[in-house]
């Protein structure tokens, strides 16, 4: 990857989980970021010191507009958004009408503000039709199957017609199971609800929670429990930087995974070989529209930028997560 130093970058909710792994490996390249975030569910623990922080809300268009137009920016990357899938099918409008807005907000303010490149948070969760292939390619047909899923796509397409009418590139990354924690340990995952597989699974051998919940463990895989693929937070955001080199002529869509899927069982096993401690857990009920198996096809990816996960073992990823979890119980409110 060709990398440029002393660059500017724009990252909403860069107080994210995702976002703040971004904005490390923006720094760790010695660039200079910006955040903008309202922490609704990001930290401002999470933005690293010598970082500008501007707590805006996206849906206001004149605070965004306001922010923008500081640049000159190298690019922008779009993080904000609410993303509990479960949730979005309980409000869907809510989603629809939040995560829309705010997208079309900072877009339309960036390429009036003449930003050149713009990287966007997608999802996996595009492609929730019956017929996905395994693992699952750009061309995979995008069938979203909940409010959230939609609401990402719907920016996709407000990057198109961005890219039409004013020029801006943009890289959509459609990610799937994000885990892990910066291995320096400067960052970790703390939502609030945690609905994440791998943090549950840790806080529960750790005793700091009940028995984890197993949804379903009648599906038609290796051991009965669903299949995910779990990609390391920090092989995330190198795969945005990558990503940005792609986009001086041409926008791109790149589906971001580790390429092999690991069961639920599996990811106990793992949390127990790092953690030394049994991981209490319990049959409940499936979840309604939780597919058997989901993998990422990321060799588009690989093949045109050189990205490549770097972080491939399930128990890389859980140690990583179970060494920030142990050292912050609170989370960021240690």
């Amino acid at each position: 990857m060709k990398v440029t130093l002393g660059m500017r970058y724009l990252v909403t909710g860069g107080a994210g989980f995702v976002g703040s792994h971004v904005v490390l490996a923006l720094l760790d390249q010695g660039h200079e970021v910006c955040v903008l975030d309202n922490l609704s569910t990001g930290h401002r623990a999470a933005v690293p010191e010598g970082v500008t922080f501007h707590h805006v809300d996206l849906i206001d268009y004149q605070a965004t507009k306001n922010v923008v137009s500081q640049g000159r920016w190298d690019a922008v990357l779009h993080f904000a958004a609410i993303s509990l899938v479960g949730d979005s099918m309980q409000a869907p409008f809510h989603y629809l009408r939040q995560n829309y807005l705010t997208g079309l907000n900072i877009v339309q303010a960036c390429s009036e503000a003449g930003v050149r490149k713009f990287g966007f948070s997608s999802t996996a969760a595009l492609f929730g039709g019956p017929e996905r292939p395994d693992p699952i390619g750009e061309t995979a047909e995008i069938q979203p199957g909940s409010p959230y899923g939609e609401s990402k796509f719907l920016i996709e397409r407000i990057l198109q017609w961005a890219d039409s009418a004013y020029g801006l590139k943009s890289a959509c990354l459609r990610y799937f199971n994000a885990a892990g924690s910066d291995v320096a340990g400067r960052a970790g995952e703390d939502h609030r609800p945690e609905t994440h597989l791998v943090p549950l699974a840790i806080d529960a051998a750790l005793g700091r929670r009940p028995a984890l919940k197993i949804f379903g463990t009648d599906y038609p895989t290796r051991d009965g429990s669903c299949i995910r693929d779990y990609v390391h937070v920090a092989d995330v955001a190198e795969a945005h930087i990558c990503a940005l080199e792609q986009i001086e002529t041409r926008s791109v869509a790149y589906n971001i995974g580790n390429g092999r899927g690991y069961s639920n069982f599996e990811i106990i096993q793992s949390v127990e070989r790092v953690s030394g401690c049994k991981v209490p857990w319990k049959a409940a009920p499936r979840r309604q529209g939780d597919p058997a198996v989901l993998i990422a096809d990321s060799t588009t990816i690989q093949r045109e930028t050189g990205w490549a996960p770097k972080f491939e073992k399930l128990d890389q990823i859980v140690e990583s997560a179970f060494r920030w979890r142990k050292a912050h119980p609170n989370g960021y409110g240690d």
